[in-house]
């Protein structure tokens, strides 16, 4: 069974560095300006190879869904009220 979060009025947005040395100013001013939710570090790396035991999983979880095997949530609330009733 797999679970899906989704904020209904979240938007996300991917900034690409060239310089690293950036990144501390960069999150300094996003958590100056009003409205943003979190400032997070993702690292991408050039090891963009699915293997085959991700495949199976995410293969397993697209059947999973294709059954209605799944539990979506539209807001934190409702997920709490998920976890609250198991």
């Amino acid at each position: 069974m797999s679970v899906t979060i989704s904020a209904p009025h979240s938007s996300q947005m991917i900034v690409t560095l060239e310089n690293n040395a950036m990144v501390s100013d960069i999150k300094k001013a996003l958590r100056l300006i009003k409205g943003i939710a979190s400032v997070r570090m993702a690292r991408i790396t050039d090891d963009n190879q699915i293997t085959p035991a991700l495949y199976a999983k995410i293969k397993k979880a697209r059947q999973e869904y294709a059954n209605g095997e799944t539990i979506s949530c539209s807001s934190p609330e409702e997920m709490q009220q998920y976890f609250d009733s198991l």
